[in-house]
């Protein structure tokens, strides 16, 4: 995928890429299990996306408003630490994380998909939705993935921020 001219300049800063999970590095689907327990299905490109990224030095967190065992086991499978879950004020959380990982706004990009995302989505450096996101939050974001929550969009962006940074090559070089 190429990158976007127009967002350049906004992928090249980006030290922190945060995610909400539901519907973004899921389809939003919930299975409960007669013993109360719930699935999550993950993309495993947007696992690889991932990897790729943390390699390439920039750091990958967790921003949900649900608590989640699957979420817990797929961020240590993927070694993100940064993980907040049961965010009521997404905002006051963002804050959180950039006092703690000494951040600016402009150097984080978040990719979020209903209206709980939107404070966030207005203050981010990169502010990207998924296609199938609610329809309030288009107007906040500065690109929209072309593939769907749960199926490659984390990967997609991942691509972009690596390639804008120049640094694609270094971090796949062992593949090609």
């Amino acid at each position: 995928m190429e990158v976007p001219l127009y967002l350049l300049e906004k992928l090249k800063p980006i030290k922190l890429l945060l995610l909400d999970v539901d519907g973004v590095l899921t389809d939003g689907g919930l299975i409960y299990h007669d013993d109360g327990s719930e699935s999550k299905v993950f993309d495993v490109k947007d696992g690889h996306g991932i990897k790729l990224l943390q390699r390439a030095g920039v750091e990958v967190g967790l921003l949900t408003g649900r608590y989640s065992r699957a979420v817990m086991n797929r961020a240590r499978d993927l070694g993100i630490d940064l993980v907040r879950e049961g965010v009521k004020n997404k905002i006051k959380a963002y804050d959180e994380i950039l006092k703690q990982e000494n951040l600016k706004d402009e150097e984080v990009a978040f990719m979020g998909d209903d209206l709980v995302d939107i404070p966030v989505l207005r203050r981010v450096g990169l502010a990207i939705a998924v296609p199938d996101a609610c329809q309030d939050v288009f107007p906040y974001v500065h690109y929209t993935t072309q593939r769907s929550g749960g199926r490659g969009a984390c990967r997609e962006v991942c691509e972009m921020i690596l390639k804008a940074q120049s640094k694609w090559s270094s971090v796949t070089d062992r593949y090609f």
